[in-house]
């Protein structure tokens, strides 16, 4: 029962990101962060995910990557939920690596699209309210970037996806799914980074953290809520599905609901 509860029972976990970079017309604003689905189904059609989203009212919605699993390939539980998150609000996405080892991502692409999701690939959105705007961003998983090192890749990426931007000064939200990359993230000019990929650590010990994550090993540093360096803002969301670790510990499937709030120092 009890390892029962800690696969199939979501937790939401509620952050403030405060800036005085933060417009007034986007204080308040709420952001709904998921990641790491991995085929994982919540309710018929994924009706229990959806309606935890929707109690939390959103503005936006962001998913980082590996909605589905490569090694179980079922784009359905993907596509009911994200068909679902789009009829609360905005949902953009960018890719994982499963994506990409599914050898499928042309098919899922053009589902997500057709069900709504915008589909951020090295590239950037404006999010407008009033006469004010933040600048949305998103690079694809570095799997997809084949020659060359993941670190690169982000590189690369992040330039590709702020290329349009180096003359304004938006409040500027990087989607990407590796958080192993943070150093890499915060050497840019961003404010916030979202990110998934570790799984929460997939067994959580108790005043130590995640035991395991994919590209960080054990113990892993980057797995679970906010970490700063260098003026910038990195949230881990923990996932809500498995893969090759099929169990969780302490580490429940995580809904992350942030607000932006405008601060006047």
């Amino acid at each position: 029962m009890f390892i029962y509860y800690q696969q199939n029972t979501l937790s939401t976990t509620h952050l403030s990101i405060e800036s005085n970079s933060i417009p007034n017309e986007f204080n308040d604003y709420k952001i709904i962060h998921l990641s790491d689905l991995h085929n994982k189904i919540f309710g018929r059609n994924q009706d229990r995910l959806a309606q935890s989203v929707e109690e939390e009212q959103p503005d936006l919605i962001v998913f980082t990557g590996d909605l589905i699993d490569s090694r179980r390939y079922d784009a359905n539980p993907a596509i009911q939920l994200i068909e679902k998150l789009t009829d609360l609000a905005p949902v953009y996405y960018v890719t994982g690596n499963h994506e990409w080892h599914s050898n499928r991502y042309d098919e899922l692409q053009q589902q997500l699209t057709h069900s709504g999701a915008v589909i951020l690939e090295n590239e950037s959105v404006f999010l407008e309210k009033g006469d004010a705007s933040i600048q949305l961003a998103g690079i694809e998983d570095p799997a997809f970037s084949e020659g060359i090192s993941n670190k690169a890749a982000i590189e690369t990426g992040i330039r590709a996806a702020l290329s349009s931007s180096l003359d304004q000064e938006n409040y500027t939200i990087l989607l990407s799914h590796r958080p192993e990359h943070f150093l890499t993230y915060s050497a840019e000019a961003i404010d916030v980074v979202l990110a998934g990929h570790a799984h929460g650590g997939q067994i959580r010990i108790p005043f130590l953290g995640g035991l395991i994550a994919p590209d960080q090993g054990f113990f892993p540093t980057y797995t679970s809520g906010p970490y700063e360096s260098n003026g910038t803002t990195m949230i881990v969301n923990r996932g809500l599905g498995n893969s090759v670790i099929p169990i969780r510990l302490f580490n429940r499937p995580e809904i992350v609901s942030i607000t932006l709030s405008r601060t006047t120092k």
